[in-house]
């Protein structure tokens, strides 16, 4: 990939692995590691919420369709840490083809599954008049399928802009916040042509 920001990006195009992500649990993990974290199963466990072998079992999955990987270190007795296989991950349209449709959605949702719980922290932070509540926006726009291709690309570059960061690593003042990109299309028919105006004609 041709992209300064952007060092390596693991591209899913398997319906394998594309189902291997159909979990929850998972999600939270990759969201975890391609941020950058480097965790053993025991550090993990205690990020989502799980018991260390429920994740060991977890990252294996990951792992055997390379999304996840252990990380090299020398014998210490210690338990290797997992990171993430590279630096951002995408799926692509043929993943999600190849999956069929009811494994796509599943596939989908647990992409998203934080997200009630993200927008439910919002509105507790609003409500408790926070400065910094979180940014939420939406809107319709009409646009070419290059369009979107392009519109994907500037969040992409903007959100790369600032991975990298973790838990043990950032600026002073900064705290995690979830980021979510997400142009869908609308399911509605076109509209009939539009009638010409008296001011399209020329004069």
């Amino acid at each position: 990939m041709d992209d300064p920001l952007v060092r390596s990006e693991l591209v899913i195009t398997d319906p394998v692995q594309l189902r291997a992500l159909a979990h929850p649990a998972r999600q939270r993990l990759i969201t975890e590691l391609f941020c950058g974290e480097v965790l053993t199963a025991t550090e993990a466990a205690k990020v989502v919420g799980l018991s260390p072998s429920a994740t060991s079992y977890h990252l294996r999955a990951l792992e055997k369709v390379g999304i996840v990987e252990r990380e090299e270190r020398a014998g210490d007795g210690r338990e290797r840490p997992w990171r993430a296989a590279a630096e951002t991950i995408s799926i692509r349209p043929e993943a999600h083809r190849a999956a069929g449709s009811l494994a796509s959605q599943t596939a989908l949702l647990g992409w998203l599954a934080d997200l009630d719980d993200g927008l439910a922290r919002v509105g507790r932070a609003v409500a408790s008049e926070e400065p910094q509540p979180g940014v939420t926006s939406r809107g319709r726009v009409w646009l070419t399928d290059e369009e979107v291709t392009e519109l994907g690309e500037v969040l992409r570059r903007a959100v790369a802009s600032r991975r990298g960061r973790t838990r043990a690593d950032h600026p002073a003042g900064a705290r995690a916040w979830d980021v979510y990109s997400l142009v869908l299309p609308v399911d509605e028919p076109e509209p009939p042509p539009r009638e010409p105006r008296a001011s399209d004609v020329d004069e």
